[in-house]
């Protein structure tokens, strides 16, 4: 049993192979050197120097299983069941592909000094003295880790401006109402946001925008989306989608035999939306190598379909958000938006398709469930804030 990337996706599915009760060998490739860390932290408590490293939990010498660290996967050629690597060669009988997702660049900025991201453990630990210096820092992209790293700058007191293309934050995540109160958080927390902002280009200690405008930057942080990392795959027949993710079925096998993908790297058929889903988050790596492990070891006919769920830390508040909106026929609020605390409700035909919490949890862990269950909703019900989720239910006559 061979799984191609040693991020969370990959490392779960060792885990769950072994928890299954797989008793042959499992090799774990990974191009990274260090040991298998986990993500989320990277843009928190290690960027800011709280933590030396997020290293998963795990025994990978009493699990029996066989790390290949700091190596590169170049190819695969499932005609005769080898993965190519920069040392040689991996046979496999089945093969896991979890090589996750890689940031996109901004285009012209490579060599240019000070230009970062914030992908990887040696991103942050790069960029940890940049923060501690408390340079004027230029962030590209409002999205989900640029909210995220400019609020880890302006806790460590450097000055920030975060530049945008799109007229709000989240552009590509949420519909522009939802969005639109985020926006105050960013002034809230002396943060300068910039819509309708394009980078013209990255000169060293600058970025100048399409207007002409300069900001000094002492440094250049690039969040402006990641694509799934599957180029390696080119010529291996695994069919790829329009974001070249693996096209994987609903029980996350590829087209070719024995070669099963998940993670960021993969799309999946959702029978609970009606269409394919990518999911780029932390609790979709956790959850598929789950569905991976049964059906490898066919244990079950197990099917993938879950809600997605993820969350994000940003200018001192939690957000959540678990389903799918894009086919909601409504959109319910629950408390004020220019408060503290406030949710977001997505209806289809009266049933909980989605939902964003910020700063309520509890109604995110009840909505989760509702949608899990398809439960039809009370809209009037809905409304109310001060009603649990759970109780805004319609009932049955």
């Amino acid at each position: 049993m061979v799984v191609v990337g040693a991020g969370m996706a990959g490392v779960q599915t060792a885990v769950a192979l072994r928890e299954r009760g797989f008793d042959g060998t499992v090799t774990l490739i990974g191009a990274e050197p260090h040991q298998p860390y986990d993500r989320p932290p990277l843009s928190k408590a290690v960027l800011l120097g709280k933590a030396e490293g997020s290293a998963f939990d795990v025994d990978f010498d009493s699990l029996g299983v066989d790390l290949l660290l700091g190596r590169e996967v170049l190819g695969l050629r499932p005609a005769d069941h080898e993965v190519d690597t920069e040392a040689g060669p991996v046979p496999y009988d089945v093969l896991v592909l979890a090589t996750g997702a890689e940031p996109v660049r901004l285009p012209g900025a490579e060599g240019v000094p000070g230009v970062h991201l914030l992908r990887t453990l040696d991103d942050a630990e790069r960029l940890r003295p940049v923060l501690a210096r408390q340079h004027d820092v230029v962030v590209v992209g409002a999205g989900w880790i640029g909210a995220e790293f400019a609020t880890a700058a302006r806790e460590a007191g450097c000055a920030v401006t975060v530049v945008e293309a799109a007229d709000r934050p989240l552009a590509g995540a949420l519909p522009a109402e939802v969005a639109a109160p985020m926006t105050a958080w960013y002034a809230d927390s002396g943060t300068d946001l910039r819509t309708h902002a394009r980078v013209a280009r990255v000169e060293p200690g600058a970025v100048v925008l399409d207007d002409g405008s300069r900001l000094p930057a002492g440094a250049v942080v690039v969040g402006i989306g990641a694509r799934p990392a599957t180029a390696w795959l080119a010529g291996s027949g695994v069919a790829l989608g329009p974001h070249h993710e693996v096209l994987a079925d609903d029980r996350l096998r590829t087209n070719v035999p024995d070669v099963y993908a998940v993670g960021d790297c993969a799309s999946f058929p959702s029978a609970r939306y009606g269409e394919r889903l990518l999911v780029h988050h932390w609790d979709n790596a956790l959850q598929g190598p789950r569905t991976v492990a049964a059906n490898i070891l066919g244990e079950a006919d197990a099917v993938y379909d879950p809600v997605p769920y993820f969350w994000s830390e940003q200018f001192g508040r939690f957000v959540q958000y678990a389903g799918h909106h894009t086919a909601a026929d409504r959109l319910i609020w629950r408390g004020d938006p220019t408060g503290p605390a406030w949710s977001v409700c997505w209806l289809r035909d009266d049933h909980l398709v989605a939902l964003l919490a910020v700063g309520r949890p509890r109604d995110l862990a009840q909505g989760r469930r509702l949608i899990e269950a398809g439960t039809r909703m009370d809209e009037q019900a809905l409304t109310d804030p001060t009603r649990p989720l759970k109780n805004a239910t319609v009932r049955p006559t």
